[in-house]
């Protein structure tokens, strides 16, 4: 059975394409400042006055990260619903929406170009996209991208935002874990380096695998980071949790990421990881 498909011609990537909500002014979900979009448009999503980092999309990642001239490759799969799946609504009319909604055949963009002076492959997530969640075309376009990185021996970049496994495509998504991380492997085994950047959320199969599995684990600010949410948690031991549980600030306390970086910050933090990294191979 093939669980996707690739298509040669409509939606087409984008890289002008930021924030795709109404209105002029939207509001700070942390410190309550109405803010003008255009603001935090030139911030890099990110609250001027508390520093809530808002999420951003996949392109616009790329944009701020990578150095003109990049090139998008691997980005026209799309899902052949191997299930046949229907919830509140059929699978298809949900991947036909989401299409429309963010001008991607799924919920990833993978790249090649360069940090600074370094050449990089990256792999980024679209939350906007069924809430970023892992099928079968996110899982081989990341494989693709890993693929990239071995063949050209090139560092590789994934930067998750993604609320795990995509249900609607039930076993076939759970083996892109395995998919992925066997990947990875193979890159790790020839030394050549990979970063993970854990953006708000990253959560269920996309952290019990290769979010985790960098050289260095880097999270934004403020950024859900966790198998299974704090509700469902809650629920399950019938405890209260501890103030701040699964976010970045508290993962990094307790010694699962290595560093968390504000995303104005971050260009420059990963051209010097790079020269770490590539400098002691």
């Amino acid at each position: 059975m093939s669980w996707f498909k690739r298509e040669d011609s409509g939606i087409r990537i984008d890289a002008s394409k930021t924030v795709r909500t109404e209105g002029l002014w939207t509001k700070c979900g942390n410190c309550g400042t109405a803010l003008f979009k255009q603001q935090l448009v030139d911030n890099l999503q990110v609250c001027p006055k508390c520093g809530k980092h808002f999420r951003l999309d996949a392109r616009a990642r790329i944009d701020n990260l990578l150095e003109p001239g990049y090139e998008f490759f691997e980005g026209r799969l799309y899902s052949t619903d191997p299930l046949n799946f229907t919830d509140l609504k059929p699978y298809k009319q949900r991947l036909s929406e989401a299409q429309k909604k963010t001008g991607l055949f799924d919920a990833i963009v993978n790249a090649t170009g360069h940090i600074g002076p370094h050449p990089i492959v990256i792999s980024v997530m679209e939350y906007a996209f069924i809430g970023g969640s892992m099928g079968a075309v996110v899982g081989e376009t990341i494989a693709r991208a890993i693929d990239r990185a071995t063949e050209t021996r090139t560092p590789l970049v994934i930067i998750s935002a993604s609320g795990g496994a995509r249900m609607m495509e039930g076993i076939a998504s759970l083996m892109q874990l395995a998919k992925i991380s066997t990947a990875l492997a193979r890159l790790a085994s020839l030394g050549i380096p990979y970063i993970s950047i854990l953006t708000d959320p990253t959560t269920g199969g996309v952290t019990a695998s290769f979010a985790m599995l960098g050289d260095l684990n880097i999270a934004e600010p403020g950024a859900l980071i966790g198998f299974a949410g704090p509700r469902v948690i809650e629920q399950t031991i019938r405890q209260k949790l501890p103030e701040g549980f699964q976010r970045s600030e508290f993962i990094l306390e307790h010694g699962f990421l290595d560093a968390i970086v504000e995303r104005k910050n971050m260009k420059a933090y990963l051209q010097q990881s790079l020269s770490w990294l590539t400098e002691s191979k």
